[in-house]
């Protein structure tokens, strides 16, 4: 199985070592779970119940997701010393599970090197393995840093059946499947740790059905699910007829172990009963938001999270993800008034914190800004106000929080949004201190779209209506909204998609029809914000590119920004 550019093929079978007749379905569970990052221990104990929940329900194969055994992205803890023990060590457990075949996502490591494999494990042995081929190493995947690539193509005979194996970034590329089927494959299996980004679940349907209906060929393709750091998978498991059609479908974000039967005769998978619902575009954006704070609070051992509510959108919105995600008994709202914070704000914040029935503490910060501001005096005599007195207030307000963090163990949670970070609408050690940014992949436009999404899915709305009609502000100087310093948000934040997320350069914006002053002046604002970027808190992804791993700048360049 593990010689170089042979294609490998083993035959499982029965604990007698006879093969198994051939019946009329075989049944495949599909794990799709979490698997956290490290927690091998935890991990096989996860996947052995799976197995014999699987088994139990009839299941003649079960399948895990890509690297599920130690969880992914493992990025350095692949590098340690005693992974290949532990991994050896956890691969002998499971092959005690007998009766059921488990194809096992896992990092194998001999003196060839270090590969993204998959595991064929049943009654006691391994019966083989496959090593990945093709190493992402774009956006958020680094995979060339940690892997070698594996060469051989892998069939291995079951019921009946020859099955393909393939992982990940292996069924995008066209030819692996092409040379399974020219092998002699029958179906095709492939292990995925996909991250969540708008729409990418239409995009996986459109690849499968494409790989599908090209070599006529059934595939089952299983996907993790749950939060790590800054990515959230998903799930979206799928089984593809041969004709590109979708058979069965798992739900989004959420743990399931679903069974799918194949007719060996006709290599047709059985139709679902009922298939999941279909997310909207605010729906999709709103749970990930929801799994992503959910599972890095919960892993973190946080045992809540306090938020700064000021009575804004981005606060509002920022305590509902809150409260969806960990329970209304978790979740510390503190307002923060100063001179300058109105009372529309204060009666806001109030009834939306009273609304989701969490702990709500007003703390005004007069005393502590002004004992900044006398302790500055002497040093700032002969300097005017500026922008430095309003940050003073962003600060102290940042002070407060991460000491209730501190005395009282819970994660500060920030509030900021892409927009305000891109263009460095923010404070350092202000509103940008805390451990989580919720909303750090969410332009504020669609900020706007999730709290009247939010607000549809119950009959009282928990965010004022006029949080969300309001002209944004961050209250630090009398009569100051957003639009002082920032183009209007429509026009910012098409700006911003096409340079961020799209990589476009000065001239094709401009040829978009923006402003070429305004979008000289935003590619300057992000451009010169890095800095800031840099010491910000990660949050979930949900775009194609958010800042963070996959966006890496010099924070000192002399690049033109109309080069």
């Amino acid at each position: 199985m593990s010689k170089d550019n042979d294609t490998s093929n083993t035959t499982v079978t029965n604990g007698a070592g006879a093969s198994t007749a051939s019946p009329k379905t075989v049944t495949f569970a599909l794990a799709q779970s979490h698997f956290l990052v490290g927690d091998i221990t935890a991990n096989v104990e996860q996947m052995r119940a799976l197995a014999l929940q699987a088994r139990e329900q009839g299941a003649d194969v079960i399948i895990f997701p890509e690297l599920a055994l130690l969880g992914y992205p493992p990025q350095d803890l692949l590098l340690r010393p005693s992974l290949s023990g532990r991994i050896k060590s956890a691969l002998s457990t499971l092959s005690e599970i007998n009766d059921i075949v488990m194809i096992v996502g896992y990092p194998h490591v001999d003196h060839h090197g270090t590969f993204n494999s998959a595991a064929i494990l049943h009654n006691g042995h391994q019966k083989g393995f496959y090593h990945k081929q093709y190493l992402p190493n774009y956006g958020v995947f680094d995979e060339r840093r940690y892997f070698d690539k594996g060469r051989n193509q892998v069939l291995f005979d079951y019921k009946g059946i020859t099955i393909g194996l393939l992982i990940c970034e292996d069924l995008w590329e066209k030819n692996l499947i092409a040379e399974l089927k020219q092998q002699g494959a029958d179906l095709i299996i492939s292990l995925n740790a996909s991250p969540f980004e708008l729409e990418k679940q239409d995009a996986r349907k459109t690849m499968l059905a494409k790989r599908s209906r090209d070599h006529k060929l059934p595939i089952i393709y299983v996907n993790a699910v749950g939060g790590q750091d800054d990515l959230v998978f998903d799930g979206g498991s799928m089984a593809v007829q041969a004709d590109g059609s979708v058979a069965h479908e798992a739900s989004r974000f959420m743990n399931q172990l679903m069974l799918v039967n194949l007719d060996v005769n006709t290599f047709k998978f059985n139709a679902q009963a009922k298939a999941p619902l279909t997310l909207s575009r605010e729906s999709e954006m709103y749970q990930a938001l929801v799994v992503g704070l959910r599972d890095y609070v919960n892993y973190s051992g946080f045992t809540g999270v306090i938020v700064g509510l000021s009575g804004g959108i981005d606060s509002a919105l920022t305590l509902c993800i809150a409260v969806d995600a960990l329970g209304a008994d978790k979740v510390y709202a503190v307002m923060m008034p100063y001179e300058y914070t109105s009372k529309i704000s204060l009666e806001d914040a109030q009834a939306q914190a009273r609304r989701l029935n969490v702990s709500y503490t007003v703390c005004p910060i007069f005393d502590a800004v002004e004992g900044i501001r006398h302790t500055l005096a002497p040093l700032f005599n002969k300097s005017p106000a500026d922008t430095t007195e309003e940050n003073i207030q962003a600060r102290a307000r940042g002070v407060i929080l991460m000491a209730l963090s501190n005395k009282f163990g819970h994660l500060v949670i920030t509030t900021g949004n892409k927009s305000e970070l891109a263009v460095g609408y923010s404070t350092l050690y202000g509103d940008m201190a805390g451990g989580f940014d919720v909303l750090k992949d969410v332009y504020k436009s669609q900020v706007y779209d999730l709290a009247n999404y939010r607000n549809r899915l119950e009959d009282t709305p928990v965010i004022p209506e006029r949080v969300i009609t309001r002209p944004p502000s961050a209250e630090l100087r009398p009569d100051q909204t957003d639009q002082d310093s920032l183009p209007n948000y429509d026009i910012l934040d098409g700006i911003l998609t096409l340079y961020v997320d799209e990589d476009l350069g000065y001239k094709d914006i401009v040829d978009k029809g923006f402003d070429a002053e305004m979008v000289a002046k935003v590619i300057s604002m992000v451009d010169n914000s890095e800095y800031k970027r840099r010491q910000a808190p990660i949050g979930t992804k949900i775009s194609k590119k958010a800042f963070g791993r996959e966006r890496r700048y010099p924070l000192v360049n002399k690049w033109s920004i109309k080069g």
